[in-house]
């Protein structure tokens, strides 16, 4: 249990974390939500439509801001105590390293459970509905948005056209071509074409018509007539992957039942990225401790002067960052190399006994109090 002053840091630290977590996530929101202004300009969507896309990706900025917040709350909040002397006192006061770090744990270990949620669960979630919304907006794009007789690029390299629209929403005269994979072209000429709905995926379904494949290096292309071709309308998304479900899209049970022998060609292609996203989902909440960690053996010492705050923060924001950089440059390791991911664990774990030792040195004689470096009581 908590007592008065532990309960009195708790709050301060929590207030902190929640207005650091809301300034720097609707930073970093606003300046994603731009890039997706193209839903209303240029796809006639909705705001509530745009809003919704743009809402679901805060659960994967949570998984990144909401360590950095808790780092800068704990510094804002032991910067405090220090400024206003309160630090001095509590040292006056015999109150120990360990029940000082008491109310930060306990911050941490909140914030450690609402990154755990957001990484394993929320956000996968959130990135399956963004996938499901932008399947629809593009069936909406080809049947109410495209003006006939033009050539539109969905995408770089995919080229769509139509010569009119006949009854029931058919397109008539279509032509597609698809030169996004460097290796192949795709070219496919139908009479007319529908768009339909089957188990949550929108379909094109061109019919008489022929597809022409032409690989590198080939000279004369392979030509395949067809009566009906369905094309799923998820590969218009930019990424050719076609209905393959990104590592990200994917439910945490559904990356640990994954096996390469048993996948389908286009994840065991990428098996990498998948085991990568895995790990990174359970190793991301381990950053929450140690940024909490390193903030607290920064500051957790009675400092009066601010040239020796200065220092100890700017030190602190330093080592915070390039454990982070380094954590992104493991995770983008372990995809090519498995043994990447003992560091993919490693990283936030040293930083964690890292700061642990710095806080609580084994080889110097803990005090009763927060001895090191405190002053007379009474001096600013």
């Amino acid at each position: 249990m908590m007592g008065i002053l532990e309960r009195y840091i708790f709050r301060t630290g929590l207030l902190a974390f929640v207005a650091s977590l809301f300034v720097l996530t609707a930073i970093v929101w606003v300046s994603q939500a731009l890039r997706e202004v193209d839903l209303m300009t240029g796809k006639g969507q909705t705001i509530l439509l745009f809003l919704s896309v743009t809402g679901l990706t805060i659960p994967s900025l949570v998984t990144i801001i909401a360590p950095i917040a808790l780092f800068a709350a704990v510094l804002y909040t032991l910067n405090k105590l220090n400024g206003d002397s309160e630090m001095v006192v509590m040292s006056a006061a015999g109150l120990s390293p360990a029940r000082l770090i008491k109310p930060f744990l306990a911050l941490a270990l909140v914030v450690t459970l609402l990154v755990g949620l957001m990484s394993v669960w929320a956000m996968p979630a959130s990135f399956r509905q963004i996938r499901d919304i932008l399947s629809k907006v593009r069936a909406d794009f080809l049947t109410f948005i495209v003006r006939e007789g033009q050539f539109v690029t969905l995408d770089q390299g995919f080229v769509f056209h139509y010569r009119e629209r006949g009854g029931g929403g058919a397109l008539l005269g279509i032509f597609i071509q698809d030169r996004r994979d460097p290796e192949r072209i795709n070219t496919y000429i139908a009479e007319a074409g529908v768009t339909i709905e089957q188990a949550e995926n929108n379909f094109l379904v061109l019919e008489k018509g022929y597809v022409q494949r032409q690989s590198k290096g080939d000279r004369d292309p392979a030509m395949v007539q067809f009566e009906r071709y369905a094309l799923d309308l998820a590969q218009f998304a930019g990424s050719g992957e076609g209905a393959a479900l990104k590592p990200r899209e994917r439910t945490t049970l559904e990356l640990m039942a994954l096996d390469r022998n048993t996948a389908d060609p286009a994840t065991t292609a990428n098996f990498g990225r998948y085991r990568a996203e895995l790990h990174d989902r359970f190793a991301g909440p381990l950053y929450v401790l140690a940024f909490a960690l390193i903030g607290f053996a920064a500051l957790g010492q009675p400092r009066t002067t601010r040239q020796g705050r200065g220092m100890a923060i700017l030190a602190a924001v330093a080592v915070m960052l390039a454990l982070r950089i380094a954590g992104f440059g493991v995770s983008g390791l372990s995809t090519r190399a498995p043994g990447a991911l003992l560091l993919v664990y490693g990283l936030p774990l040293a930083g964690v006994l890292g700061a642990f030792l710095h806080i609580f040195p084994p080889w110097r004689r803990s005090g009763p109090a927060l001895t090191r470096g405190a002053p007379v009581a009474g001096r600013a």
